[in-house]
């Protein structure tokens, strides 16, 4: 088998073999808006292989110490040579170590490592294009090394009581050197503008943009950190990949809100997201509408939504920002998630609602603003200081401040009550200044319907106790006749 792929004797040449120069060329710039994805690995070495199932295991070539074998720099071998050359060197690269025992096969390693970092140096000051041979054998290679079964989570198989993701230990692959390597091969590959798409996209197919996918879910967040800008030039560079990644990342959410709650690169996914919903054409397809609905509006749900929550919470606003007429739909689904018992997660929710409002419109806002203030006056009277401070804040902006003045009539009854509750039993001096300035602002603005409201405060509030005063005679008339009878049992000694 070596020595067919020294020949390149087992696949037909491609038009492409002919050239003389098989180094890539710098990467030129290129979009950052662009979106990337990998999957699944192809089977590397032998001819049966080739025909199998995508997602069939990939298996590492045997380890031979002799194999691993320091050859010569590509530049320093004439043109003709240095194709297989190249394919000598991938194969040495496709060797699998254990990286578990630092101490084992220390030249092998070293060896694999300088050739990779050689091949990285090769593509990015190369002057043209490899063949379609060579680029087959390295999306291969790439594939055995980085399509891998991830290491099981703390909290799996173990035992061990399920932690709050935030509190985890970190796990960092002890083989990343290496695989930093393969990924920033991989990387520059796909970023050089040598590159032709229309053969890329034979190597860089449905399943190796799925299994890369996939690889979102390692614990060490320099990997993900890699996946998440490949998979974002995949996708810009890639157009034919741009709906099955979509709909990859749409699947993984799903699965991850309504079975696990559990997933590394949630975050990273939604960073990759942000930058496709920026570049959205409008109007915006309705395929882009469901996925707002059924997939980022149900991400606030899980319980550690703020460790993505900054990503979710710019994805949310973009769709906004792109098209104001959803902001009654993701106000509406903001409220229907809302935390009852996390005073965290509602600090965060307030402020995500604070960045839809700036881009919310009257009609929009006057869709949706009766419970949205019902739930900012129960907002106001939270005993978490942080929570009531942070309602309050909405006054601060501008735009808010003109929208809820607007519809005055509407707001200062649903929150009055609130507001008054604050200045008169409050624990948080802050909190109690704030609203201080806040009814005073409804007082300038409107000060016959702040009059009507206090009187309809107070009419309330004398009602209520009127309710309460009859309740207690009531219960001591009961206390009374209960104490006659008992006394009338009584039986004087």
């Amino acid at each position: 088998m070596f020595k067919k792929i020294m020949k390149g004797g087992h696949r037909k040449p491609s038009k492409s073999d002919s050239t003389e120069n098989y180094a890539f060329g710098p990467p030129r710039s290129h979009n950052p808006g662009s979106v990337v994805v990998n999957h699944a690995s192809r089977p590397v070495l032998s001819a049966p292989e080739q025909n199998s199932s995508p997602s069939a295991p990939i298996a590492p070539p045997p380890l031979s110490t002799a194999a691993v074998e320091p050859l010569p720099l590509l530049r320093d071998v004439p043109v003709s040579e240095r194709q297989s050359l190249f394919l000598r060197k991938l194969q040495i690269c496709s060797y699998q170590l254990d990286f578990t025992n630092m101490l084992k096969t220390v030249r092998e390693k070293e060896v694999k490592r300088r050739t990779l970092l050689e091949l990285v140096d090769f593509f990015q000051s190369g002057s043209g294009k490899i063949t379609e041979v060579c680029q087959e054998e390295m999306i291969k290679m790439v594939a055995i090394n980085i399509f891998r079964c991830l290491p099981p989570a703390s909290h799996e198989n173990t035992g061990q009581e399920v932690t709050d993701p935030e509190e985890e230990e970190t796990h960092l692959d002890p083989s990343w050197p290496h695989l930093q390597l393969v990924y920033e091969l991989l990387l520059r590959y796909v970023v050089s503008s040598d590159t032709d798409t229309k053969v890329a996209k034979r190597y860089i197919d449905h399943s190796f943009v799925l299994k890369l996918i996939d690889l979102f879910d390692s614990e060490d967040p320099r990997e993900r950190e890699y996946l998440k800008t490949i998979l974002h030039r995949i996708y810009g560079k890639f157009m034919v990949h741009r709906p099955f990644i979509r709909k990859a990342i749409n699947n993984i959410f799903y699965r991850f809100i309504y079975e696990t709650e559990r997933y590394n690169g949630i975050g990273e996914l939604l960073e990759i997201l942000g930058s496709i919903i920026n570049g959205f054409a409008l109007p915006m397809k309705e395929e882009h509408k469901l996925f707002l609905a059924r997939a980022l509006i149900p991400l606030h749900k899980p319980k550690p939504v703020a460790t993505y929550h900054h990503q979710l919470s710019y994805c949310v606003t973009q769709f906004v920002e792109k098209d104001y007429k959803l902001a009654d739909t993701v106000i509406r689904g903001l409220l229907k998630y809302w935390p009852v018992t996390n005073c965290q997660k509602e600090v965060l929710f307030l402020g995500e609602l604070e960045e839809v409002l700036e881009a919310t419109q009257s009609a929009e806002f006057q869709r949706c603003m009766v419970p949205l203030f019902r739930q900012i006056a129960r907002c106001l009277n939270s005993p978490h200081f942080q929570v009531s401070e942070r309602a309050l804040f909405f006054w601060n902006n501008e735009h808010i401040l003109g929208l809820i003045a607007q519809n005055r009539h509407v707001v200062l009854p649903l929150i009055f009550e609130a507001l008054e509750k604050n200045i008169l039993g409050h624990w948080n001096q802050a909190v109690h200044g704030l609203t201080v300035n806040v009814r005073k602002m409804f007082m300038e603005v409107d000060a016959e319907l702040f009059e009507e409201c206090r009187r309809q405060y107070e009419e309330k509030t004398a009602g209520a106790r009127e309710v309460e005063d009859q309740r207690e005679m009531t219960w001591k008339r009961l206390a009374d006749v209960a104490g006659e009878r008992e006394g009338g049992n009584l039986v004087a000694v």
